[in-house]
C-alpha cells in the first residue's frame, strides 16, 4: 500500500481529503508541524511514497522542513501546497527540489492526479508501453514473414529498436524484467533468421546488379545504399551545395546506439535526413570502411589500387590507407575539394581535433572514432566490462555515458558552432553472440569469429552462408580455392580444438563480421547546426 505523509498546521480541517484518499486505497500519515513531519519520515524511512507539505506553517517553515526531508529521503517526491504564488517562494521551493506544487484551495481531483503523476506514473507508462507493443507484435511478425525489400527490413529494424529501447526503459524504472523482454528477444531472433535467408538468397544478385549499374553510369542501385555508395549519396551532394561538411564515422555503431545518443546531439544539431544503409559483407572494418572511403567493393580496391589493399594474413593495419582511398575516390569523380582526415583513438587526440576545427578551410573533413570498437573489444576481454554491459540495454547505457562525458560530444558541439553540416554514420554494427558452431579450417584462416575466409572451410551448421565464388560478390580471393563463410543470427565460429573454452569465452560478447540486422542495417544521418 502506498503511504502518504501530509504535513499541515490545519491538518484537522483536511479530514475529508484524508477519508477520500483512504477510500482510494492509500494509507495517510499526518503531521501538524515540521518537527513531527521529520520524526515521521525518520520512523517510516522505507514506507513513505510521497509528502504533501504546507508551505506556510508556524515554527519550522515548509521550506525548512523540505530541506530536512530531502536530506533524509532525497528520493521521495515532495509536493508543496501554498496559498502564495509569490515568485521568490516558488523559486526557493523549486531550488529545494520539490516534485510539484499546488495552490490552495486544492480539490480531491488535483490530489489524485498528483499521486498518479508522481507515484503511479511508471506503472501507468509501463502498462501502456506493453499494451502498445502487444498490439503491434502481430504487425511486426507479419512484416518479418513477408519482407522482400531492403526498405521493409529497415522498417523492421526501426520497429524492433524502438520497442527494445522503450521496454528496456520501462524495466529499468521497475528494476526488473517483464515478460515483454523475452518476447522482443524472440521476435528479433525470428527477424534475424528471416533476414539471413533473404541475404543468402539475394546478396549475389544485389552486388551484381549494383556493379552493372555503376558500370553503366547510374549513380545507385534502385534505392539500396551500400557501403561504397555512402560518400556519393550523402557527402557529395552537400559539397555541391557549397556546404562545409564533417563526416563522422563511428566504428561499430549500431542503429540503437544512434537512437540513444540522438537527444544529446539534438541539443545543437537538427536532423535533416535520417536514413539507414546496408553494410557490405563481411561486416568488418577492413572491408566495409575501406569500401566507404574508396567508393569501391573490396575486390575493386585490390585490382585498381593493390598498394592500398592489405590481405587478411598480413600483419600490418588493415585500414592504414583510408586517407589515400578517399583521394582516389575524389580523383575518379574529378572532384577538386581538399579534405582533412583524422582517426581518433584517444581523448587527447580528439581534443586536438577540436582545437584544429576553428582554422579548417577544407570543405570536406573526415573523423573516424574508434571508441565504440574499443568498448566492444574491452567487453570481450574484461570481466568487469562484461558485467557492466551484460545485454543490449546495458551496452546502450555505456554508449550514452561515454558520449555524454567524452570529447566527442564537445567535438560535435564545436562543429555545430562553426557551421559544419554533420554526416554521422558507421562502417558496420555489432550483434551479441550466444551460440558457438564448430568450423574446420586450415592454419591460414582469419581470426574473426563471425566470418571466415580460407581454404577447405567445413562447418556442419545449416545457419551459415557460404560464398564459394567470392569474386561474384566483389570479394578478393587470397588463394584460388578460397571461400568465405558467414555466421548468421547469434552464432559464432569456434574450432574443435578447445571448443568448450572458446564457446564460453565469447558467449554473450558483441561481435561483427556476419549477417544480422544489427550488423548490416546501420545509421546514415545528415544534421544541420541549430541557429
Amino acid at each position: 500500500m502506498n503511504q502518504i505523509l501530509w504535513v499541515d498546521d490545519e491538518i484537522d480541517l483536511l479530514q475529508p481529503y484524508i477519508i477520500y484518499l483512504k477510500d482510494k486505497g492509500y494509507e495517510v500519515l499526518t503531521a501538524s508541524n515540521g518537527e513531527d513531519a521529520i520524526e515521521a519520515i525518520s520512523r517510516q524511512r522505507s514506507d513513505v511514497s510521497i509528502v504533501f507539505l504546507d508551505e506556510n506553517m508556524p515554527g519550522m517553515s515548509g521550506l525548512e522542513t523540505l530541506q530536512e526531508i530531502k536530506r533524509l529521503r532525497p528520493e521521495v517526491p515532495v509536493v508543496m501546497i501554498t496559498k502564495s504564488e509569490e515568485e521568490h517562494i516558488m523559486e526557493q521551493a523549486i531550488g529545494g527540489k520539490i516534485a510539484d506544487y499546488l495552490i490552495k484551495p486544492v480539490n480531491p481531483s488535483q490530489i489524485l492526479l498528483c499521486l498518479k503523476k508522481h507515484i503511479h506514473q511508471h506503472a501507468i507508462v509501463s502498462e501502456q508501453v506493453q499494451q502498445n507493443y502487444r498490439q503491434e507484435w502481430s504487425d511486426i511478425t507479419y512484416l518479418i514473414d513477408t519482407a522482400s525489400t531492403i526498405e521493409e527490413w529497415q522498417a523492421i529494424e526501426r520497429m524492433l529498436t524502438k520497442w527494445d529501447i522503450e521496454l528496456s526503459e520501462v524495466e529499468a524504472e521497475q528494476a526488473g524484467r517483464s515478460g515483454m523482454h523475452s518476447l522482443i528477444e524472440d521476435q528479433r531472433t525470428q527477424a534475424n533468421a528471416a533476414f539471413a535467408k533473404w541475404i543468402s538468397k539475394n546478396y549475389e544478385s544485389i552486388v551484381e546488379s549494383r556493379k552493372s549499374k555503376v558500370e553503366s553510369g547510374k549513380s545507385k542501385v534502385e534505392s539500396m545504399i551500400m557501403s561504397p555508395d555512402v560518400m556519393k549519396h550523402a557527402v557529395f551532394p552537400l559539397l555541391d551545395k557549397g556546404e562545409k561538411v564533417l563526416l563522422c564515422v563511428i566504428d561499430n555503431f549500431r542503429y540503437d546506439q544512434w537512437k540513444i545518443i540522438q537527444p544529446l546531439i539534438s541539443e545543437f544539431y537538427s536532423i535533416r535526413t535520417e536514413e539507414q544503409y546496408t553494410s557490405i559483407l563481411p561486416t568488418a572494418t577492413q572491408y566495409a570502411r575501406n569500401a566507404i572511403f574508396s567508393g569501391l567493393l573490396p575486390l575493386q580496391i585490390q585490382e585498381m589500387y593493390p598498394q592500398y589493399w592489405v590481405e587478411e594474413g598480413d600483419e600490418e593495419s588493415k585500414n592504414q590507407y583510408e586517407k589515400e582511398l578517399v583521394q582516389t575516390l575524389l580523383d575518379r569523380y574529378r572532384r577538386r575539394e581538399t579534405f582533412n582526415y583524422w582517426k581518433v583513438n584517444e581523448s587527447d587526440f580528439c581534443e586536438r581535433v577540436i582545437h584544429q576545427l576553428k582554422g579548417v578551410q577544407a570543405p570536406l573533413n573526415i573523423v573516424v572514432l574508434n571508441f565504440i570498437d574499443m568498448l566492444s573489444h574491452s567487453r570481450t576481454e574484461s570481466k568487469i566490462m562484461r558485467e557492466l554491459a551484460n545485454d543490449e540495454s546495458a551496452y546502450r547505457s555505456l554508449t550514452l555515458s561515454w558520449f555524454r562525458h567524452s570529447p566527442t560530444h564537445e567535438l560535435l558541439r564545436r562543429a555545430a558552432e562553426l557551421g559544419f553540416t554533420l554526416v554521422l554514420t558507421t562502417d558496420h554494427g555489432t550483434t551479441r553472440v550466444k551460440n558457438a558452431v564448430q568450423i574446420v579450417a586450415d592454419k591460414n584462416t582469419n581470426t574473426n569469429i563471425r566470418y571466415k575466409v580460407g581454404k577447405a572451410l567445413n562447418c556442419g551448421s545449416k545457419n551459415v552462408m557460404a560464398i564459394e565464388q567470392p569474386k561474384r560478390v566483389g570479394l578478393p580471393c587470397p588463394n584460388v580455392s578460397s571461400s568465405y563463410m558467414f555466421c548468421t543470427g547469434s552464432d559464432f565460429f569456434a574450432y574443435p580444438n578447445q571448443f568448450n573454452y572458446y564457446a564460453q569465452y565469447f558467449r554473450n560478447t558483441f561481435q561483427h563480421g556476419g549477417i544480422s540486422l544489427e550488423e548490416m542495417i546501420i545509421p546514415l544521418v545528415t544534421l544541420e547546426p541549430k541557429r
